[in-house]
């Protein structure tokens, strides 16, 4: 059949670029790699550009909170919140645009990172978001009671953010696994719009906990005998009275004990809006995802003794809590407690963490390198956070050091600190190791192949042999490689008949076979559960008010007041922010054991 002029001219095109390769000495046509490059330019130009309007806004939305903080001249709390609505109607403006358009392309085949928005991640954030929902009714009661001296913004700015948080958990829900191939520039100003709105969310309920937790702080400083400090009060309330007087009293308090709440909402919403923002126009690999399954056998070791933890922890913070500024000899003694209390709990999730390290190291699954945002945003996080712990630890021990004259109490307070810089060290070595691990999806002949591999010498056609003859080796019972004085038979059986089978062999090798095994997979099991116990456990405190970082006293002395607020305060979020997002890793670790 004769060639048509356009399949000559094809032909033609391939023949050429075909020859170009040819003499370039490559086996392929360097044309498509550099369409390629030229497509990635706008691309990665869109990136940067989109993360400078976001970093902008964000840098623009601090000032305003640091204005409104130090009550500058010509910026109240009005603006602020002007400023913060209108940054969530045009979030949400884009949502429901994105939305919209994703519904009408319903039809459409579309990539998805498999790895991005887990299950459990969504249910948290919805667990948050409910919260904050109930916050939201506080402050709009808090508004009601002293509407006689309130503005306007600060009735509409909860409503506004209650809507936010229902569209914005919605959008989650359906949308944090999208790979965006489409409209990709504008949805890249969209996303990082998203990201920034939420991070600013954040830093607002930020700096209202801590000034709550600061004009606390300071009025029990006179009980500890720190008389040089002042203690003025540095608050917004309003200039009138509210009524009725004892709900409004109730609701005031409830409003701080709900912003923790509040506050890991914002931050876990910004971090899987980033992700989402990194996978915009992102080759997507093929699935590789392991299904995560939540197993509750063999881990009562673990999850008793984290349950302990917790159960000690409550109770800690109830007497700090009652106790802390009543008297200077009564807050001597919590604080001692809760030092011994750290300390003892540190101590024991190091050990764990340096064992579950240690079990990893004898391990011989391959690490996982393929490219993955939102593992790499998780690895980030940890170690970014951490810092904040870091730094105010390292400012305890040179203030416990430097300092003149230390009370008896403060120098729990060195151990303490030290413990909090290596426990985290460890923690972070053991969760990033976890996640980066293949799964456990090895053939039953690759681990028997392993098992003979440690125990015989010559094991090369001794292994081909017995594969050859079509024996069926592994856990789930058949024959089992067994060695005895250097040779290899074979014994039927399950787990029971293999432990017998091993009975003789040198240690190393019978110890390679237990880490491969159930035993294992049920030791990471029991530390992973007391790991994410304890890091529950150690959220609790700081983020309902128990910080001895504020309430010792010594590093406002060796530092100055000012300053060492500052540190905290700066800090302090981050600290609390990790122990959540260890605890969230070290639930995906489990899932995956």
């Amino acid at each position: 059949m004769p060639e048509g002029p356009g399949a000559s001219r094809s032909a033609s095109s391939a023949s050429d670029g075909a020859s170009w390769s040819g003499s370039a000495g490559s086996p392929q046509c360097p044309g498509p790699r550099r369409g390629a490059a030229r497509a990635s330019v706008p691309q990665k130009l869109a990136e940067v550009l989109s993360s400078q309007y976001g970093l902008n806004v964000f840098v623009a939305g601090l000032l305003f909170l640091l204005a409104w903080a130090v009550h500058a001249s010509g910026v109240g709390k009005r603006d602020l919140l002007c400023l913060l609505t209108a940054l969530m109607l045009l979030q949400l403006l884009w949502m429901l645009w994105y939305v919209g358009r994703s519904y009408a392309q319903r039809r459409l085949i579309r990539p998805k990172d498999t790895h991005a928005g887990a299950r459990w991640l969504r249910g948290s954030i919805t667990l948050f978001a409910a919260i904050t929902i109930i916050l939201g009714c506080f402050k709009i009661g808090y508004f009601i009671g002293f509407a006689e001296c309130l503005s306007a913004t600060e009735g509409v700015f909860p409503v506004m953010h209650a809507v936010h948080t229902v569209l914005q958990v919605y959008f989650l829900w359906g949308h944090a696994k999208d790979v965006i191939q489409s409209f990709k520039t504008l949805e890249r100003f969209g996303v990082i719009h998203s990201v920034f709105t939420n991070l600013l969310l954040w830093a607002n309920s930020v700096l209202n906990e801590s000034k709550h937790q600061l004009n606390e702080h300071k009025a029990r400083l006179a009980t500890l005998g720190f008389g040089n400090i002042t203690i003025a009060l540095d608050d917004h309330t309003p200039p009138c009275n509210c009524t009725p007087p004892g709900l409004c009293s109730a609701i005031a308090h409830g409003i701080y004990y709900l912003y923790p709440f509040n506050i890991e909402y914002q931050i876990l919403a910004s971090t899987m809006l980033y992700v989402l923002w990194k996978n915009i126009g992102r080759n997507v690999d093929g699935p590789r995802h392991q299904r995560m399954q939540l197993k509750f056998n063999g881990v009562l070791a673990g999850s008793a003794l984290g349950l302990t933890a917790l159960a000690a922890t409550i109770a800690v913070v109830v007497v700090y809590l009652i106790h802390i500024g009543r008297s200077k000899s009564k807050s001597e003694s919590v604080l001692t407690m809760f030092y011994l209390y750290a300390i003892t709990l540190l101590l024991l999730m190091g050990a764990a963490g340096l064992l579950g390290i240690r079990i990893y190291r004898l391990d011989e699954r391959a690490l996982d390198e393929s490219k993955n945002p939102a593992r790499k945003l998780d690895a980030d996080l940890l170690v970014g956070t951490a810092s904040g712990s870091w730094l105010i630890s390292w400012g305890s021990i040179l203030a416990t050091v430097c300092a003149e004259t230390c009370p008896p109490y403060t120098w729990y307070n060195l151990p303490y600190s030290i413990l909090v810089i290596v426990e985290k060290y460890i923690q972070n070595l053991f969760i990033i190791e976890s996640v980066h691990r293949e799964p456990d999806g090895l053939s039953e002949a690759i681990q028997t192949l392993r098992v003979v591999t440690v125990c015989s010498g010559d094991d090369t056609a001794l292994v081909a042999s017995y594969f050859g003859r079509g024996a069926v080796a592994g856990p789930q019972g058949g024959a089992v490689p067994r060695v005895g004085n250097g040779n290899l038979c074979l014994q039927p059986g399950g787990k029971e008949e293999r432990e017998r089978c091993w009975e003789g062999v040198p240690g190393s090798a019978c110890h390679s076979w237990l880490l491969q095994g159930d035993t294992k997979r049920r030791v990471l099991r029991n530390i992973t559960a007391f790991l994410f116990l304890c890091n529950i456990s150690l959220w609790i405190p700081p983020a309902f008010g128990c910080r001895p970082e504020y309430d010792n006293g010594l590093e406002e002395i060796v530092f100055g007041f000012e300053p060492w607020i500052i540190v905290v305060n700066l800090a302090m979020p981050f600290s609390i922010f990790y122990r959540i997002h260890a605890a969230a890793s070290l639930f995906e670790v489990y899932c995956k054991l």
